[in-house]
């Protein structure tokens, strides 16, 4: 709390000007250190009142000066009260800069950026994935681009960032960059990240995505057929490391588990679980949600197969996995090697697992949503497309229930004439 506070309204003689004016200064004491603000205002010393801090006159011109300065002084009084009420530290030069508005800084885009980026490579592997923040690191990367392409700037103030601009970095990014319609959109999400940031932090007063509604379009996501997973199973290759990729593969197509969450796996991960059979429980490392899956035979041989592999034992991991730019490598050589033309890649495994393995065998999607360890259905039924196969059998059961019989035609007939009637009074309604 300040102990003293004093204002001052003074006429500085040293600065007399050829027409015989002065500039009027008030001078802030706080705690007994002062700081001067020129009024802007001019006026002859001998027209200056000291003791009564006003002009002397009665024109409405000195009306006017006098009228001003008192708006002056009450302004410094409010300014002061709302420091001590925010519990602001107030001093004179604290109070002079937030009357100047001196006080308020330029914050830049990219230092923010940068800063935030920093602190997802701090908390890597306990709030991250190496994923995110290289995501981050290339949106960052493409918004300095971008700001060269269209302003001939490296930087920005943040509060010069409005709606025009988002549009213009989608525009850049769709055209100069080449980017899809999904990564456009992925791209402005981590941007909107730090307008976010920015706003939270009492930075920004307005939102410059309010009225941006971008749209991500469903992908198609391909996945191997129950054949094209057995075709890679059988498979034995020449080669060990060929061999290694591929039981880990077959693996994932068998428990859903994404690459980090197999790599991650360790041998106290499995457990017995509600029917007695053996189970994974986990925690996916994208989104911390749980999940438990019932090992399938393949899956609890693989894990079998490798369990006094070195690396397993050394490190207490349940499969020897490589690095992941390693197994999607090799696995364009597997895909060649049994003439399956698709982009074999890690992730397939993932959608292969809820649609060949899981779906179209007559696993509920609640069951497979469980599995995957999604939050809701609707990611679920982003990676499961129901196969023509299933449908078929689906309609084949329903075909079977409506199908007549000769030996009991006379009740068929009966139920159809029934339900005819049950439409017609429908109809007519």
């Amino acid at each position: 709390m300040n102990k003293t506070f004093n204002l001052l309204f003074f006429v500085k003689k040293s600065k007399i000007k050829a027409n015989g004016t002065a500039p009027i200064y008030l001078r802030i004491t706080i705690d007994g250190k002062a700081k001067e603000i020129a009024s802007k205002r001019y006026i002859a010393p001998d027209k200056w009142d000291s003791k009564m801090q006003k002009a002397i006159g009665t024109s409405e011109e000195i009306k006017l000066l006098n009228a001003y300065l008192k708006t002056l002084e009450q302004q410094v009084y409010d300014t002061h009260h709302i420091m001590l009420k925010d519990r602001t530290t107030a001093t004179s030069e604290s109070l002079k800069s937030k009357l100047l508005g001196t006080d308020k800084k330029n914050r830049m885009l990219i230092p923010i950026f940068e800063d935030h980026n920093n602190k997802v490579e701090s908390l890597l592997g306990q709030e991250y994935a190496y994923g995110t923040l290289e995501r981050y690191k290339t949106s960052l990367k493409h918004t300095v681009d971008f700001m060269k392409w269209k302003y001939s700037i490296s930087d920005i103030d943040i509060k010069e960032i409005n709606h025009a601009f988002i549009m213009d970095y989608e525009f850049y990014l769709r055209s100069a960059r080449k980017c899809n319609n999904n990564t456009t959109v992925k791209y402005l999400k981590n941007f909107k990240k730090i307008i976010r940031l920015c706003i939270a932090n009492g930075w920004l007063d307005r939102d410059p995505f309010v009225n941006y509604k971008p749209k991500v379009r469903e992908v198609e996501r391909e996945f191997l057929s129950q054949e094209e997973v057995i075709t890679i199973y059988a498979k034995q290759f020449k080669t060990e490391r060929l061999n290694l990729v591929k039981d880990i593969f077959v693996f994932s197509c068998f428990t859903g588990l994404t690459y980090i969450d197999v790599k991650n796996l360790t041998k106290s991960r499995i457990n017995i679980g509600i029917d007695g059979g053996k189970w994974i429980f986990t925690h996916r490392q994208k989104t911390e949600t749980a999940s438990r899956i019932p090992l399938l035979p393949i899956a609890e041989e693989i894990i079998q197969k490798y369990k006094e592999h070195p690396q397993c034992i050394n490190e207490d991991k349940l499969l020897p996995v490589l690095s992941n730019q390693k197994m999607n490598g090799y696995l364009k050589e597997i895909a060649d090697i049994c003439e399956i033309d698709k982009n074999l890649t890690f992730h397939l495994a993932r959608h292969t697992f809820a649609t060949s393995i899981t779906l179209s065998n007559g696993v509920p999607i609640e069951s497979v949503s469980k599995m995957l360890g999604h939050k809701n259905l609707k990611t679920t039924q982003h990676y499961a497309k129901i196969l023509d196969k299933k449908v078929s059998e689906d309609m084949k059961m329903l075909r079977d229930k409506f199908k007549l019989k000769e030996s009991d035609n006379n009740m068929s007939n009966s139920y159809i004439n029934h339900y005819r009637l049950k439409v017609h009074s429908l109809n007519s309604d």
